[in-house]
């Protein structure tokens, strides 16, 4: 049966389902973590370093939401400061220095919202992350592993080719936050998901993401089988970028969010039309 929206939510949301470390270790055991924005401090929400992927070396940036109390703690529930974005980026330079293809993996429901994070510069780091990454001259692969939620998850989310898990969900905030400003109550959060269009396929159906992962029973039940579907589709797409010469993956990396925005563009201006 058909799960709906609300219920895909939940199941992104669940407390099973594995983080972002736990995937690495499965797809890349030999992952080696750097820290670091050389700026202000090591932000932990997002975690990054070098390891390789069926003999082909690569960096991976992920957002790490902890799973005990303590590392959710440590890992400020997945929600990065602007150190934490600026980290990402100073390790995609890298990878673009050094010819390695990125993956970055979103679980997020959103950018750190805390006054020190504004007074750090958390737009800033945001917009500078969007800009740079549209223009790397390395191959980049997005996977929203669980919850992709606002400018948190868009930060280390532009990339040539974009899978979602079958039961994760990817969206502008939260439809707790969807509810309260459109009916000023949070209780619909139901209805809101069903409007906002947030799930896999949904976002598949528009061309916003070009895979779905194939979860099996779940994430949260049968990890394995999703690990499994995951480093499959990455070792192909990997193969197929790496194929490309630079200036054509720039130009379809591009053309690929130049398409997407029209095509919101045009969704929005039909719904306030009608």
């Amino acid at each position: 049966m058909e799960l709906t929206a609300w219920e895909k939510v939940k199941l992104a949301r669940h407390p099973k389902r594995p983080t972002s470390i736990k995937v690495i270790k499965e797809i890349c055991p030999d992952f080696v973590e750097l820290h670091g924005d050389r700026l202000f401090s090591d932000d932990h929400a997002i975690i990054g370093g070098i390891a390789t992927l069926n003999g082909q070396s690569v960096t991976i940036i992920a957002e790490e939401k902890g799973v005990s109390t303590e590392e959710k703690i440590k890992h400020n529930f997945g929600m990065p400061h602007p150190e934490g974005y600026r980290k990402a980026l100073r390790l995609m330079k890298q990878a673009e220095k050094f010819k390695r293809p990125i993956i970055c993996i979103i679980d997020t429901p959103g950018a750190y919202p805390g006054i020190g994070a504004e007074e750090r510069g958390q737009a800033s780091a945001i917009a500078t992350n969007l800009r740079e990454m549209m223009g790397l001259k390395t191959p980049i692969i997005v996977v929203v592993l669980s919850e992709g939620g606002s400018g948190g998850a868009l930060a280390i989310g532009v990339g040539d080719h974009i899978m979602m898990f079958e039961n994760s969900v990817y969206a502008i905030l939260s439809p707790e936050g969807f509810a309260s400003i459109i009916y000023k109550d949070s209780q619909k959060a139901d209805v809101a998901a069903q409007l906002m269009k947030l799930t896999a396929s949904d976002l598949a159906s528009f061309n916003v993401i070009d895979q779905i992962i194939l979860e099996h029973e779940g994430l949260h039940i049968d990890p394995d089988f999703g690990m499994q579907e995951l480093k499959k589709a990455l070792v192909i797409q990997l193969k197929k970028l790496k194929k490309m010469s630079i200036s054509r993956l720039l130009d379809e990396r591009y053309q690929k969010f130049r398409r997407m925005g029209t095509f919101l563009e045009k969704g929005e201006h039909h719904e306030s039309s009608t």
